[in-house]
């Protein structure tokens, strides 16, 4: 059996990916801002440090996998939180625990993204290259920026909806990139991302006010229902078993087929010369 470190244990797909790595026996050590194993808030530097360090000890310095789940919507008023929290908490989190990954015999690692990266239009091009250079202030204070830019209904449905798209596009990059380094895949650490689409968590209701109804959903549901937590655990544990060993900078849709339905023809796309 293997140790795992779940964020975002405390609720939604979290706590549902928990479950599934314990019941298959696993040890699985939770991090979130409480009923956690490790309490820390991924959003600051000083958060991510003490989820590292934390980690590292209850693991003994090796670890099977990490699936990073935590983060938050685009109802959050503040967009600088939202890039803090959904791209530089993980990104920190993985590379700080990529050696202790590397020291399994499959270290796997998952995280959670969003179809919100390809159906919202609104990604914010200077805040992808911010963020892929490392510059967390500089994103943080182009964020802000941003929103207060964006026009006023679009803030009233959705403040931070820009940098929640935005953060989860540029994470599913950042999975594209590095996944293919010596230093993870030689290593034989394998990297991929999950992209879910609307799901009943307690994330999605707090964005929409109510669990609304699928045929007026503002996109297209096509199997005419949510998706539930325990389907997006289901593909983390998918993910993070050591049988998933070819593998890796992938993108998994689990959005009940909104993204086929939004954008048939733009994946795959051919490669150009």
């Amino acid at each position: 059996m293997g140790t795992y470190a779940v964020t975002g244990f405390a609720s939604g797909m979290g706590a549902a990916s928990a479950a599934v790595l314990a019941e298959a026996g696993h040890t699985v050590i939770g991090v979130d801002l409480r009923d956690a194993q490790i309490i820390a808030d991924l959003g600051t530097p000083e958060g991510r440090s003490t989820a590292v360090e934390q980690i590292l000890q209850a693991s003994e310095g090796t670890l099977d996998g990490i699936a990073a789940i935590a983060g938050v919507g685009p109802d959050l008023r503040d967009p600088a939180a939202v890039m803090s929290i959904n791209y530089f908490g993980p990104v920190a989190l993985l590379e700080g625990l990529r050696p202790a990954l590397a020291r399994s015999e499959a270290g796997r690692a998952v995280v959670i993204g969003s179809n919100s990266a390809t159906t919202v239009p609104f990604i914010d091009q200077t805040l992808v290259d911010l963020a892929l250079e490392g510059e967390e202030e500089s994103a943080r204070r182009h964020a802000v920026k941003a929103q207060e830019a964006a026009p006023a209904e679009v803030r009233a449905f959705a403040p931070s909806i820009s940098a929640y798209a935005t953060s989860k596009f540029v994470l599913a990059r950042w999975v594209r990139r590095t996944a293919v380094v010596p230093e993870w895949g030689r290593e034989g650490v394998l990297l991929n991302a999950i992209a879910p689409g609307a799901v009943l968590t307690p994330l999605m209701i707090g964005s929409t006010g109510t669990a609304p109804d699928p045929d007026s959903f503002s996109t297209p549901m096509p199997l005419g229902e949510f998706g539930r937590p325990e389907e997006i655990a289901f593909w983390v544990h998918q993910f993070l078993r050591p049988e998933a060993r070819f593998t890796t900078g992938s993108v998994l849709y689990v959005d009940g087929g909104t993204d086929a339905a939004m954008r048939p023809g733009d994946f795959p796309t051919a490669m150009t010369f």
